[in-house]
This record gives C-alpha cells, structure tokens and sequence, in this order.
C-alpha cells in the first residue's frame, strides 16, 4: 500500500513569523548628574530606612465606655472644647491609656 501519494498543489512561501523572538536591547544605565562645569558628580548613598513600628497595642472598650466616650464628645460639642471631645473619641476607641498604668509587686 503506497501512502501520500496524493500530489498537492499548494504555493510555497515563506513564513513571516520565524518562532523566534526579537533580539532585547541591552538595559538602559541610569544617567549621573552632570555639573556646570561637565564633571560627573558621585551620588549620594541611599539611607537606611528606619524600622516602622511596632503595634500599639490596644484594650477593648466595653459598651459602657463606649457610651460615656460618646458622652464626652457631645459635651466636648456643645461646649467647644476640643480637648474633651477627643478624650471621648479615645475612650471609645479603646486608645485611652485605661489599664495599662499596672503596678508591678516589689518583693521585701
């Protein structure tokens, strides 16, 4: 049995997409300041980041901390004074300072 012996008369041409891909151009140096006079400057060394900070740690306010946090802003409010009413916003959040003043036991 004799296979592909059917003739095609198909034109040949030549692919315009080879499979290989474009040559990349080599990466691009990062240019130095130049001064007035023409002489590449030396730059300055990065600095070290400083560490971010740990987390401050918060208690959980109780609804009824909540509701005379609530309080105090209303009356921080009405009566114009800022001061109070941002102790009110930190009673409600919890950012007080309520609880963490702890005394440690001294030994005799």
């Amino acid at each position: 049995m004799a296979y592909n012996t059917r003739s095609t008369t198909r034109a040949t041409t030549t692919p315009t997409n080879t499979g290989r891909k474009a040559p990349r151009a080599p990466p691009k140096t990062p240019k130095k300041p130049v001064t007035a006079t023409g002489r590449i400057t030396k730059s300055s060394p990065t600095k070290k980041k400083t560490p971010t900070p740990a987390t401050h740690h918060k208690r959980k306010p109780s609804i009824g901390d909540k509701l005379i946090g609530a309080a105090m802003k209303v009356e921080g409010t009405i009566t114009g004074r800022p001061g109070v009413k941002a102790a009110g916003t930190k009673k409600m959040r919890g950012t007080d300072g309520k609880g963490s003043h702890r005394r440690t036991r001294s030994s005799r």
